[in-house]
Protein backbone atom coordinates (compact mmCIF):
# COMPACT_ATOMS: atom_id res chain seq x y z
CA UNK A 1 0.00 0.00 0.00
CA UNK A 2 2.87 2.36 0.89
CA UNK A 3 4.43 1.95 -2.55
CA UNK A 4 1.15 2.76 -4.26
CA UNK A 5 0.79 6.16 -2.61
CA UNK A 6 3.82 7.78 -4.26
CA UNK A 7 2.66 6.46 -7.64
CA UNK A 8 -0.84 7.85 -7.06
CA UNK A 9 0.65 11.20 -6.11
CA UNK A 10 2.84 11.01 -9.21
CA UNK A 11 -0.17 10.39 -11.45
CA UNK A 12 -2.08 13.27 -9.84
CA UNK A 13 0.91 15.60 -10.22
CA UNK A 14 1.38 14.50 -13.84
CA UNK A 15 -2.26 15.23 -14.74
CA UNK A 16 -2.16 18.63 -13.04
CA UNK A 17 1.07 19.47 -14.88
CA UNK A 18 -0.47 18.29 -18.19
CA UNK A 19 -3.44 20.61 -17.68
CA UNK A 20 -1.09 23.50 -16.91
CA UNK A 21 1.16 22.75 -19.89
CA UNK A 22 -1.90 22.51 -22.15
CA UNK A 23 -2.66 26.22 -21.67
CA UNK A 24 0.63 27.20 -23.31
CA UNK A 25 -0.28 26.95 -27.00
CA UNK A 26 -3.81 28.39 -26.84
CA UNK A 27 -2.66 31.31 -24.68
CA UNK A 28 0.43 32.23 -26.70
CA UNK A 29 -1.02 31.76 -30.20
CA UNK A 30 -2.94 35.08 -30.11
CA UNK A 31 0.40 36.78 -29.40
CA UNK A 32 1.95 35.09 -32.44
CA UNK A 33 -1.00 36.16 -34.58
CA UNK A 34 -0.52 39.73 -33.31
CA UNK A 35 3.04 39.80 -34.67
CA UNK A 36 5.15 38.34 -31.86
CA UNK A 37 7.90 36.00 -33.01
CA UNK A 38 8.12 32.57 -31.34
CA UNK A 39 11.59 33.48 -30.06
CA UNK A 40 10.34 36.59 -28.28
CA UNK A 41 7.38 34.78 -26.75
CA UNK A 42 9.44 31.87 -25.45
CA UNK A 43 12.21 34.14 -24.13
CA UNK A 44 9.74 36.18 -22.07
CA UNK A 45 7.93 33.02 -20.99
CA UNK A 46 11.06 31.31 -19.68
CA UNK A 47 12.34 34.52 -18.13
CA UNK A 48 9.16 34.91 -16.09
CA UNK A 49 9.22 31.23 -15.20
CA UNK A 50 12.82 31.43 -14.00
CA UNK A 51 12.01 34.40 -11.77
CA UNK A 52 8.97 32.67 -10.26
CA UNK A 53 10.86 29.41 -9.64
CA UNK A 54 13.97 31.07 -8.18
CA UNK A 55 12.63 31.21 -4.62
CA UNK A 56 11.28 27.63 -4.42
CA UNK A 57 14.43 26.31 -6.15
CA UNK A 58 16.77 27.94 -3.62
CA UNK A 59 14.64 26.90 -0.64
CA UNK A 60 14.53 23.27 -1.82
CA UNK A 61 18.32 23.25 -2.20
CA UNK A 62 18.74 24.17 1.51
CA UNK A 63 22.19 25.62 1.05
CA UNK A 64 23.66 22.54 -0.65
CA UNK A 65 25.29 24.53 -3.43
CA UNK A 66 27.95 21.86 -3.82
CA UNK A 67 25.23 19.51 -5.18
CA UNK A 68 24.34 22.08 -7.83
CA UNK A 69 28.00 22.45 -8.79
CA UNK A 70 28.48 18.70 -9.09
CA UNK A 71 25.38 18.34 -11.28
CA UNK A 72 26.14 21.24 -13.64
CA UNK A 73 26.29 18.94 -16.67
CA UNK A 74 22.79 17.63 -15.96
CA UNK A 75 21.49 21.18 -15.47
CA UNK A 76 23.05 22.44 -18.73
CA UNK A 77 21.76 19.47 -20.76
CA UNK A 78 18.30 19.76 -19.22
CA UNK A 79 18.10 23.50 -19.80
CA UNK A 80 19.39 23.32 -23.37
CA UNK A 81 17.41 20.33 -24.64
CA UNK A 82 14.50 19.81 -22.27
CA UNK A 83 13.63 23.49 -21.80
CA UNK A 84 15.01 25.74 -24.55
CA UNK A 85 14.84 23.35 -27.53
CA UNK A 86 11.50 21.77 -26.63
CA UNK A 87 9.80 25.12 -25.98
CA UNK A 88 11.29 27.06 -28.90
CA UNK A 89 10.57 24.36 -31.49
CA UNK A 90 7.03 23.93 -30.16
CA UNK A 91 6.21 27.65 -30.31
CA UNK A 92 7.64 27.85 -33.82
CA UNK A 93 5.48 24.87 -34.81
CA UNK A 94 2.35 26.43 -33.28
CA UNK A 95 2.87 29.39 -35.62
CA UNK A 96 2.35 27.04 -38.59
CA UNK A 97 0.14 24.24 -37.26
CA UNK A 98 -3.02 23.84 -35.18
CA UNK A 99 -2.11 23.68 -31.49
CA UNK A 100 -3.34 20.09 -31.04
CA UNK A 101 -1.36 18.77 -34.01
CA UNK A 102 1.86 20.55 -33.00
CA UNK A 103 1.49 19.28 -29.46
CA UNK A 104 0.84 15.67 -30.41
CA UNK A 105 3.82 15.56 -32.76
CA UNK A 106 5.93 16.94 -29.90
CA UNK A 107 4.60 14.19 -27.67
CA UNK A 108 5.93 11.45 -29.87
CA UNK A 109 8.86 12.05 -27.50
CA UNK A 110 7.70 9.17 -25.24
CA UNK A 111 7.97 6.81 -28.21
CA UNK A 112 11.50 8.04 -28.88
CA UNK A 113 12.30 7.58 -25.20
CA UNK A 114 10.90 4.04 -25.21
CA UNK A 115 13.01 3.13 -28.23
CA UNK A 116 16.12 4.69 -26.70
CA UNK A 117 15.69 2.80 -23.46
CA UNK A 118 15.03 -0.44 -25.31
CA UNK A 119 18.13 -0.04 -27.48
CA UNK A 120 20.33 0.94 -24.56
CA UNK A 121 19.24 -1.72 -22.07
CA UNK A 122 18.51 -4.43 -24.69
CA UNK A 123 15.56 -5.50 -22.53
CA UNK A 124 12.25 -5.91 -24.32
CA UNK A 125 9.51 -3.82 -22.65
CA UNK A 126 6.40 -5.51 -21.27
CA UNK A 127 3.79 -6.57 -23.83
CA UNK A 128 1.30 -4.01 -22.56
CA UNK A 129 3.91 -1.27 -22.87
CA UNK A 130 4.58 -2.19 -26.50
CA UNK A 131 0.85 -2.48 -27.25
CA UNK A 132 0.26 0.93 -25.69
CA UNK A 133 3.06 2.47 -27.74
CA UNK A 134 1.61 1.02 -30.96
CA UNK A 135 -1.86 2.24 -30.03
CA UNK A 136 -0.55 5.74 -29.30
CA UNK A 137 1.29 5.73 -32.64
CA UNK A 138 -1.90 4.76 -34.48
CA UNK A 139 -3.72 7.54 -32.65
CA UNK A 140 -1.05 10.00 -33.73
CA UNK A 141 -1.53 8.98 -37.37
CA UNK A 142 -5.25 9.70 -37.05
CA UNK A 143 -4.69 13.05 -35.37
CA UNK A 144 -2.33 14.03 -38.18
CA UNK A 145 -5.07 12.81 -40.56
CA UNK A 146 -2.63 11.20 -42.95
CA UNK A 147 -5.50 10.37 -45.29
CA UNK A 148 -5.44 13.98 -46.47
CA UNK A 149 -8.50 15.55 -44.82
CA UNK A 150 -6.30 18.11 -43.07
CA UNK A 151 -3.67 20.28 -44.75
CA UNK A 152 -0.53 20.43 -42.61
CA UNK A 153 2.54 22.61 -43.10
CA UNK A 154 5.60 20.35 -43.64
CA UNK A 155 7.95 22.92 -42.06
CA UNK A 156 5.65 23.07 -39.06
CA UNK A 157 5.77 19.27 -38.78
CA UNK A 158 9.59 19.38 -38.95
CA UNK A 159 9.71 21.97 -36.17
CA UNK A 160 7.31 19.91 -34.07
CA UNK A 161 9.59 16.88 -34.57
CA UNK A 162 12.46 18.92 -33.12
CA UNK A 163 10.23 19.62 -30.14
CA UNK A 164 9.69 15.86 -29.81
CA UNK A 165 13.42 15.30 -29.40
CA UNK A 166 13.50 18.00 -26.73
CA UNK A 167 10.48 16.43 -25.05
CA UNK A 168 12.19 13.03 -24.87
CA UNK A 169 15.32 14.68 -23.43
CA UNK A 170 13.19 16.47 -20.83
CA UNK A 171 11.78 13.25 -19.39
CA UNK A 172 15.03 11.32 -19.72
CA UNK A 173 17.05 13.95 -17.85
CA UNK A 174 14.37 14.71 -15.25
CA UNK A 175 14.10 11.03 -14.36
CA UNK A 176 17.86 10.61 -13.97
CA UNK A 177 18.91 9.77 -10.38
CA UNK A 178 20.32 12.90 -8.74
CA UNK A 179 20.54 14.59 -5.36
CA UNK A 180 19.15 17.79 -6.87
CA UNK A 181 15.56 18.48 -5.75
CA UNK A 182 13.10 18.35 -8.63
CA UNK A 183 12.08 21.99 -8.35
CA UNK A 184 15.75 23.05 -8.21
CA UNK A 185 16.51 21.17 -11.42
CA UNK A 186 13.49 22.82 -13.07
CA UNK A 187 14.46 26.31 -11.90
CA UNK A 188 18.16 26.01 -12.74
CA UNK A 189 17.36 24.45 -16.10
CA UNK A 190 15.05 27.35 -16.89
CA UNK A 191 17.86 29.82 -16.21
CA UNK A 192 20.08 27.86 -18.62
CA UNK A 193 17.27 27.84 -21.19
CA UNK A 194 16.93 31.63 -20.99
CA UNK A 195 20.71 32.02 -21.40
CA UNK A 196 20.79 29.74 -24.46
CA UNK A 197 17.93 31.58 -26.16
CA UNK A 198 19.46 34.96 -25.32
CA UNK A 199 22.73 33.95 -26.99
CA UNK A 200 20.84 32.77 -30.09
CA UNK A 201 18.91 36.05 -30.17
CA UNK A 202 22.10 38.11 -29.80
CA UNK A 203 23.68 36.31 -32.75
CA UNK A 204 20.59 36.86 -34.90
CA UNK A 205 19.79 33.15 -35.17
CA UNK A 206 16.60 33.65 -33.15
CA UNK A 207 14.53 36.55 -34.52
CA UNK A 208 12.84 38.70 -31.88
CA UNK A 209 9.69 40.65 -32.73
CA UNK A 210 7.53 41.86 -29.86
CA UNK A 211 5.02 44.55 -30.87
CA UNK A 212 3.35 45.97 -27.75
CA UNK A 213 -0.15 45.88 -29.23
CA UNK A 214 -3.49 44.68 -27.86
CA UNK A 215 -4.24 40.99 -28.31
CA UNK A 216 -7.59 39.37 -29.10
CA UNK A 217 -8.54 36.45 -26.83
CA UNK A 218 -12.04 34.92 -26.83
CA UNK A 219 -13.32 37.85 -28.87
CA UNK A 220 -12.11 40.37 -26.30
CA UNK A 221 -9.14 42.72 -26.53
CA UNK A 222 -6.60 42.41 -23.73
CA UNK A 223 -3.19 44.08 -23.18
CA UNK A 224 -0.17 42.21 -24.59
CA UNK A 225 1.31 41.55 -21.16
CA UNK A 226 -1.68 39.58 -19.87
CA UNK A 227 -1.19 36.44 -22.04
CA UNK A 228 2.54 36.60 -21.26
CA UNK A 229 1.87 36.75 -17.53
CA UNK A 230 -0.42 33.74 -17.78
CA UNK A 231 1.98 31.70 -19.95
CA UNK A 232 4.94 32.52 -17.71
CA UNK A 233 3.08 31.48 -14.57
CA UNK A 234 0.79 28.53 -15.34
CA UNK A 235 2.39 26.41 -18.12
CA UNK A 236 5.94 27.41 -17.20
CA UNK A 237 6.85 28.00 -13.55
CA UNK A 238 4.00 25.95 -12.08
CA UNK A 239 3.89 23.21 -14.75
CA UNK A 240 7.64 22.56 -14.90
CA UNK A 241 7.91 22.34 -11.12
CA UNK A 242 4.98 19.95 -10.70
CA UNK A 243 5.97 17.86 -13.73
CA UNK A 244 9.51 17.35 -12.38
CA UNK A 245 8.03 15.96 -9.16
CA UNK A 246 5.78 13.62 -11.17
CA UNK A 247 8.72 12.24 -13.17
CA UNK A 248 10.66 11.55 -9.97
CA UNK A 249 7.72 9.59 -8.54
CA UNK A 250 6.73 7.65 -11.69
CA UNK A 251 9.92 7.27 -13.69
CA UNK A 252 10.65 8.83 -17.07
CA UNK A 253 8.78 6.41 -19.36
CA UNK A 254 5.51 6.25 -17.41
CA UNK A 255 5.46 9.99 -16.76
CA UNK A 256 6.19 10.77 -20.41
CA UNK A 257 3.27 8.68 -21.64
CA UNK A 258 0.98 10.09 -18.94
CA UNK A 259 1.87 13.55 -20.21
CA UNK A 260 0.18 12.68 -23.52
CA UNK A 261 -3.07 13.54 -21.74
CA UNK A 262 -1.96 17.14 -22.34
CA UNK A 263 -2.96 16.66 -25.96
CA UNK A 264 -6.64 16.10 -25.17
CA UNK A 265 -6.65 19.03 -22.80
CA UNK A 266 -4.98 21.24 -25.41
CA UNK A 267 -7.53 20.13 -28.01
CA UNK A 268 -10.35 21.22 -25.71
CA UNK A 269 -8.66 24.54 -24.86
CA UNK A 270 -7.83 25.31 -28.50
CA UNK A 271 -11.44 24.50 -29.39
CA UNK A 272 -12.76 26.94 -26.80
CA UNK A 273 -10.13 29.69 -26.98
CA UNK A 274 -9.11 29.61 -30.65
CA UNK A 275 -12.10 27.99 -32.35
CA UNK A 276 -9.80 25.28 -33.78
CA UNK A 277 -12.42 22.57 -34.20
CA UNK A 278 -10.81 19.11 -34.59
CA UNK A 279 -12.00 16.71 -37.27
CA UNK A 280 -13.87 13.57 -36.11
CA UNK A 281 -10.94 11.38 -37.19
CA UNK A 282 -8.62 13.51 -35.05
CA UNK A 283 -10.86 13.09 -32.01
CA UNK A 284 -10.79 9.33 -32.55
CA UNK A 285 -7.01 9.46 -32.76
CA UNK A 286 -6.77 11.40 -29.53
CA UNK A 287 -8.89 8.74 -27.82
CA UNK A 288 -6.49 6.05 -29.07
CA UNK A 289 -3.57 8.01 -27.66
CA UNK A 290 -5.20 8.08 -24.23
CA UNK A 291 -5.90 4.33 -24.43
CA UNK A 292 -2.27 3.77 -25.34
CA UNK A 293 -1.17 5.78 -22.30
CA UNK A 294 -3.30 3.60 -20.05
CA UNK A 295 -1.74 0.43 -21.48
CA UNK A 296 1.78 1.78 -21.12
CA UNK A 297 1.15 2.67 -17.49
CA UNK A 298 -0.18 -0.83 -16.76
CA UNK A 299 2.79 -2.37 -18.51
CA UNK A 300 5.23 -0.23 -16.53
CA UNK A 301 3.51 -1.21 -13.28
CA UNK A 302 3.95 -4.95 -13.91
CA UNK A 303 6.91 -6.42 -12.06
CA UNK A 304 9.62 -7.82 -14.32
CA UNK A 305 10.14 -11.53 -13.55
CA UNK A 306 13.65 -12.24 -12.30
CA UNK A 307 15.97 -13.99 -14.69
CA UNK A 308 16.83 -17.50 -13.55
CA UNK A 309 20.45 -18.29 -14.24
CA UNK A 310 22.33 -21.54 -13.83
CA UNK A 311 24.51 -21.68 -10.71
CA UNK A 312 28.16 -20.98 -11.27
CA UNK A 313 29.25 -23.43 -8.57
CA UNK A 314 30.85 -26.53 -10.05
CA UNK A 315 29.52 -29.95 -8.93
CA UNK A 316 31.55 -31.64 -6.23
CA UNK A 317 34.43 -33.73 -7.49
CA UNK A 318 34.14 -37.46 -6.90
CA UNK A 319 37.31 -39.16 -5.70
CA UNK A 320 38.68 -41.84 -7.95
CA UNK A 321 37.86 -45.42 -6.99
CA UNK A 322 39.93 -48.47 -7.77
CA UNK A 323 39.02 -50.78 -10.59
CA UNK A 324 36.63 -53.48 -9.65
CA UNK A 325 34.61 -51.26 -7.32
CA UNK A 326 31.71 -51.09 -9.69
CA UNK A 327 28.89 -50.54 -7.17
CA UNK A 328 30.87 -47.81 -5.39
CA UNK A 329 31.64 -46.09 -8.72
CA UNK A 330 27.96 -46.12 -9.69
CA UNK A 331 26.84 -44.56 -6.37
CA UNK A 332 29.51 -41.86 -6.67
CA UNK A 333 28.44 -41.06 -10.23
CA UNK A 334 24.81 -40.76 -9.13
CA UNK A 335 25.86 -38.41 -6.35
CA UNK A 336 27.79 -36.26 -8.78
CA UNK A 337 24.67 -35.93 -10.96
Amino acid sequence: MGAGRPRSRGVAAGLVAALAFATSGPVVKPLLEAGWSPGAAILVRLGLGALLLAGPAVLALRGRWDVLRREWRLVVAFGTLGVAAASAFYFAAVERLPVAVALLVEYTGPLLLLGWTWARSRRTPARQTLAGALLATAGLALVLDLTGGASLDPVGLLLASGAAVGNAAYFLLTGRPTQLPAVTLAGAGMVVGVAVLAVLAATGLLPLHAPLVPVTVLGSTVPWWLPLLVVGTVPTAFAYGVSAVSVRLLGDRTASFLALSEVLLAVALAWVLLDEVPLPVQLAGAALVVAGVALVRRGEAEPVPPTVEAPLVAPPRVPAVPDGAGPVRAVAADAAR
